[in-house]
C-alpha cells in the first residue's frame, strides 16, 4: 500500500476522472475554436476546406516557401539538439553517477540554471557568443542547436536522472568490466538499454521544446517554425492556425508517449 493511500490523501478514481475532464475541457475549448476557425471562409461565416487543401496545392511550395523552410529548420534543430543531449549530457551524467558522485549536485545545479533565466536575458548573453560561433561554423540554422541545447537542459536532465536513480549503474558497470568489456562497450551494451526510457523521454521533451521555441530564433534572426508562423499569420491566419494545430497534435503525441513510458516503468516496478 502506498504512503498516499495509508494517509488517505490519494483522490478517488471518480475525483481523478473529474479533474482530468475539467482540465481536458479547458484545453479542448480553444483548440476546437481554432480548428473551427481554420474552416471559415473569411467573415462570411461559411465553412470551406480550401485553407486545408491549399497546403498541398500546386502553388503551395511557392506561396508557403518560408513556412516550409521554417518547418524543416525546426526539424533539423530538433535532431541536432537531441544529438547534443545524447552525446554530451547523457554520458556526462553517467560519468558523474559512476566516478564523481560528489559532483552530482553541482551538475544538477548547472542543468537547472537555464529554467530560471528569462529567454530574453539568455539571448542577450548568447548574442556575443554567437558572433564567435558564426565565424567558426558559419551562419547555418543548425548552429542554433547550441543555444537550444542549453534551454532543454533542465527537462532532459530530469528525464535521464529519473532513469539513473532507478538503475544500479555501479553493479551493472562492474559486471560488464569483470567480463572484459571496455567502458565504451559497457556504456553501449549494458547501461544504455537500462536507461532507454529516460533517454527517449529526454529526446521527446527536447523535440517539443525546440518546436515551440520562438524568442531565441527571433532575436538571433533565424527562421524556424515559430518565426515562420508569425510571418504567415500576418498574411494568412488560417494556414498559421492549421500548422499550429498540427504542431500541437505532434507535441501532444510525444507527451502521451512519455506518459506511456513512465506508466510502463511504474507497472513493472509494482509487479
Amino acid at each position: 500500500m502506498s504512503t498516499a493511500s495509508r494517509l488517505g490523501t490519494e483522490p478517488s478514481k471518480l475525483t481523478r476522472w473529474i479533474i482530468l475532464g475539467v482540465v481536458g475541457i479547458i484545453f479542448a475549448i480553444p483548440m476546437l475554436a481554432l480548428l473551427e476557425f481554420t474552416f471559415r471562409s473569411g467573415l462570411s461565416g461559411e465553412h470551406t476546406l480550401d485553407h486545408w487543401t491549399g497546403l498541398v496545392g500546386e502553388d503551395a511550395g511557392r506561396t508557403y516557401r518560408n513556412l516550409f523552410t521554417g518547418i524543416m529548420n525546426s526539424l533539423l534543430l530538433a535532431v541536432v539538439t537531441v544529438g547534443i543531449v545524447l552525446v554530451v549530457l547523457m554520458p556526462t551524467m553517467v560519468l558523474v553517477q559512476l566516478q564523481f558522485p560528489k559532483l552530482k549536485r553541482v551538475l544538477e545545479f548547472i542543468c537547472i540554471i537555464p529554467i530560471t533565466v528569462p529567454a530574453i536575458v539568455l539571448v542577450v548573453g548568447l548574442a556575443p557568443v554567437y558572433s564567435v560561433v558564426v565565424k567558426l561554423f558559419g551562419g547555418s540554422i543548425w548552429t542554433l542547436a547550441f543555444a537550444y541545447g542549453i534551454t532543454v537542459l533542465p527537462y532532459a536532465y530530469r528525464a535521464i536522472q529519473s532513469s539513473l536513480d532507478a538503475v544500479d549503474l555501479i553493479t551493472l558497470s562492474e559486471a560488464g568490466r569483470s567480463l572484459g568489456a571496455n567502458w565504451l562497450v559497457v556504456l553501449w551494451a549494458v547501461l544504455l538499454p537500462n536507461l532507454r526510457r529516460g533517454i527517449l523521454a529526454a529526446s521527446f521533451i527536447s523535440v517539443a521544446v525546440v518546436l515551440g521555441e520562438f524568442t531565441i530564433a527571433s532575436l538571433l534572426s533565424r527562421v524556424n517554425l515559430q518565426t515562420a508562423l508569425l510571418q504567415v499569420y500576418q498574411s494568412d491566419p488560417w494556414v498559421a492556425g492549421i500548422i499550429t494545430l498540427l504542431a500541437l497534435a505532434f507535441v501532444f503525441i510525444l507527451l502521451l508517449l512519455i506518459g506511456r513510458l513512465g506508466s510502463s516503468r511504474r507497472d513493472r516496478s509494482n509487479a
